[in-house]
């Protein structure tokens, strides 16, 4: 377009009566069409680099990040939780609530005598299953990863990779979990979660590793998470809604073993271990939790960690959590035997 009406300029110089227009129009044409050339060139190389770099993307990454799955279209395999292994391995691929969950699981493993379960968890605050698949994509190395193996947690990296931590060991058990706003809205669920559990079987060294749901809590009725306006901020709607993801997503992604946290703090809100009653409604710190999301030091994360125990502990080893004489003698959150053993039951109740 541009040399179009340059040419009808040229064109109407040659009429003119002053023949030096034309010597000066003559060069300035030169330099324009050189310009308009190289700028053409440039602009060619840049869209095949561009061309170029996605399909590497498409190749790299397309089925994690969000350009399809073909194992979302199948029916997903799983399997069971192994019996009497000589080793058992537990990873929780997760954030913030899946160290509440798991944090007092290996002192209640060392006062059970339990010594062959070694129980890892790969951790980046606020993950969500979206993010699990993005950070694997581009093999990024934001995980901090902790493992115990004696009862006592240990910081194994604190820049490490999703496929690193997944194939750190055998797993036997790999647990997942959605970040915590978005625990009540399924159609995060279905994008994500059959892109994150083909990671794992394509990563997986152990290829019968038994995929688990860690189903979490939801928020202190007064919780100020600016994600609570999704439930209308109602405790009561945020529950039912991860009850729901929770059935859909055992039938839709064929996973049958579920650790109740979730419903055990539920069940634990309704018993004298809740705070509620002895603070102002002001107060984040009640319902269980610390900050109104979080669970409480106390008993929010010794009830998790029992359901975590009576899940996975009892059907593989055969052991219950029932009389554990772990107390939080090893923290400054000590509990009475009477309160262990509440908790205890509590986790029983919603493991059944």
């Amino acid at each position: 377009m541009l040399l179009k009406c340059w040419f009808k300029v040229l064109n109407s110089a040659c009429n003119t009566k002053y023949p030096w227009n034309m010597k000066k129009l003559h060069s300035l044409s030169v330099i324009i069409v050189s310009f308009l050339f190289l700028f053409a060139s440039v602009l060619f190389d840049l869209s095949a680099h561009e061309s170029a770099a996605l399909r590497h993307g498409e190749i790299q990454h397309g089925a994690v990040a969000g350009h399809g799955s073909t194992l979302a279209q199948e029916k997903l395999e799983n399997y069971p939780l192994q019996e009497n292994p000589d080793t058992l391995r537990i990873l929780a691929i997760g954030n913030s609530f899946s160290d509440d969950g798991t944090e007092y699981l290996p002192a209640l493993l060392r006062a059970a005598r339990i010594r062959n379960v070694i129980v890892a968890r790969l951790y980046i605050g606020g993950c969500s299953l979206e993010r699990h698949c993005n950070e694997y994509a581009y093999g990024a190395e934001n995980y901090k990863y902790s493992k115990a193996k004696n009862g006592e947690w240990a910081v194994v990296s604190e820049h490490c990779s999703l496929k690193d931590g997944i194939k750190d060991e055998a797993w036997n058990i790999i647990t997942m979990q959605e970040t915590s706003g978005l625990s009540g809205i399924y159609d995060n669920y279905k994008e994500w979660l059959p892109k994150l559990i083909e990671i794992v079987r394509n990563e997986a060294t152990n290829p019968h590793a038994s995929i688990v749901w860690h189903e979490t809590w939801a928020y202190a009725t007064n919780s100020d998470h600016e994600m609570f306006t999704l439930y209308d901020n109602s405790q009561a709607n945020m529950w039912n809604g991860i009850q729901s993801c929770v059935a859909n997503l055992k039938k839709d992604f064929n996973i049958d073993v579920v650790i109740p946290s979730g419903k055990a703090i539920q069940l634990a809100r309704e018993t004298s271990l809740n705070n509620k009653c002895k603070v102002p409604d002001a107060c984040k710190v009640y319902d269980l939790t610390r900050d109104g999301y979080h669970l409480n030091r106390q008993y929010g994360r010794y009830i998790a960690a029992c359901a975590w125990f009576e899940t996975l502990i009892k059907p593989t080893l055969g052991m219950s959590v029932k009389g554990n004489e772990y107390l939080l003698e090893d923290t400054e959150y000590r509990i009475s035997e009477r309160e262990a053993r509440q908790c205890q039951k509590i986790a029983i109740e919603a493991v059944r």
